[in-house]
């Protein structure tokens, strides 16, 4: 009995070490940079080992209408709502790196990188060595 509940610990353990870092699933609000106010609720979720994130709600409800004319790609001329802006992240340690974040504003699509910082997301998007890091909340 006690080399199955030894075998059961150490299988459950395992499985633990295996998992993404934990808190980066679920709703975000993201920050307007200028205003300091609400702009979108994103939601990121973990798909085949790879984090993604879609905007599930905009803040201003005149713009829910919204298509992505600048998009590149698949999400040219989609919804705002429901646009997939975050693809390809994959765990690495306490952070989320090697995806992408899309701009849906100017169409421009940045790498990214992401993790918690006193319980809330940091999201930079960056060119080379010129970045740009963004705080989500919950």
């Amino acid at each position: 009995m006690r080399l199955v509940t030894a075998s059961l610990f150490v299988f459950i353990a395992s499985l633990s070490c295996a998992q993404p870092p934990p808190g980066v699933t679920g709703r975000w609000t993201t920050i307007d940079d200028n205003t300091g106010k609400p702009r979108s609720t994103v939601e990121l979720a973990i798909v085949n080992n790879t984090l993604i994130g879609r905007i599930i709600d905009l803040h201003d409800k005149s713009k829910l209408e919204k298509v992505c004319e600048k998009c590149p790609g698949d999400r040219k001329d989609k919804r705002i709502v429901g646009l997939e802006i975050i693809r390809g992240m994959k765990s690495d340690g306490d952070e989320w790196t090697d995806g992408t974040i899309l701009d849906p504003e100017t169409g421009k699509v940045y790498d990214c990188k992401l993790w918690i910082e006193n319980g809330m997301l940091k999201v930079r998007g960056y060119v080379a060595f010129f970045f740009r890091t963004q705080t989500w909340v919950r």
